[in-house]
Parts: C-alpha cells; structure tokens; sequence
C-alpha cells in the first residue's frame, strides 16, 4: 500500500506516501484525518513523500469536501519530500487559498519540516 500513517505526540498525524496516490489513497488518508481531529482536537499534518510518482489520472480530485469540513481543526501541514514535487504539490495542496498554513520542505529535512510544525 502506497499510504501509511502513524498518529505521533498526541495531535500529529504523519503520512508516508510512496509511489503513485491514488484518490482512494486520498480518501483514507482524509478518513484518518478526521478520526485523529475527533479524537484529540486541532492536528498538524507531516506527509513524508518516499520514491513518489504523483497521481493517478481520475476523476474527483477537484472534490475540496474535507477542507471544507476540516481546515479549521488542521493547525499547519508540512510536506517533505524531492524538490521536483514542490509547485505540483503546492498547487495540490492549494497552498495560499486555504487558511492551513502549509511549507515544502526537501527530502532529508523531516526534522525542518518537524521543528517547523512544532513552533507556535
């Protein structure tokens, strides 16, 4: 499975993505978002991209139900992973458009980018 997710220091929920996200990837992904938000309040989000090869072409990417629902209870989202991601994921992410303050941050910088989601 290309998705793999732990719940570490009570509120941070980290998602190992590897090889291609599918939007069922995506959905469980937001499922245990929502579980971890429900079960501890506010969450940060670290998603760790490991030999990453983008997204399936399908339909209901486009589908913003979870932000929605949930951007609210989302405090910061960090994403590590090869620079060649940064602007898709970004765009993905829609960084700026959200009120989730959301930060790039390169393969080998998981303690950056873990630094940054623990600074108020």
């Amino acid at each position: 499975m290309p998705v793999n997710f732990k719940a570490e220091s009570g509120n941070t929920g980290v998602f190992y993505i590897s090889g291609q996200l599918r939007l069922a990837d995506l959905e469980q992904c937001q499922n245990e978002c929502e579980a971890l938000i429900r079960s501890v309040g506010n969450i940060k989000i670290l998603a760790i991209l490991q030999d990453f090869q983008g997204w399936e072409k399908a339909k209901g990417w486009e589908d913003l139900s979870f932000a929605d629902r949930n951007d609210r209870y989302i405090d910061k989202f960090a994403i590590v992973g090869d620079e060649q991601w940064k602007d898709l994921t970004y765009a993905f992410t829609a960084k700026g458009l959200r009120p989730v303050p959301i930060e790039y941050f390169a393969s080998g910088e998981e303690d950056a980018a873990r630094q940054w989601l623990n600074n108020d």
